[in-house]
């Protein structure tokens, strides 16, 4: 089995609290397109999709956050 925190320096290795989303301010794009929602909580950041808020939210520390926006802005996602 691969070491994810290896491969993928953005993955969640720590932890994380069990963070009460029911009073969260979920945002989505500026231009209010796409299924992503993200909220702040309690110094962390929590992601879902907004088509399905019912769903499990992953939650991200700050160094995560910045991680995995960083790796988005480079292209580390994409598919095609």
């Amino acid at each position: 089995m691969a070491d994810t925190t290896t491969e993928q320096p953005w993955a969640a290795t720590a932890e994380k609290p069990d963070l009460d989303l029911t009073a969260a301010q979920w945002r989505s794009s500026s231009q209010g397109v796409g299924d992503v929602e993200i909220a702040f909580v309690e110094g962390y950041i929590a992601m879902r999709h907004g088509r399905r808020p019912q769903d499990p939210a992953l939650i991200f520390s700050p160094a995560e956050w910045r991680a995995f926006v960083i790796g988005a802005r480079d292209g580390e996602f994409d598919l095609t």
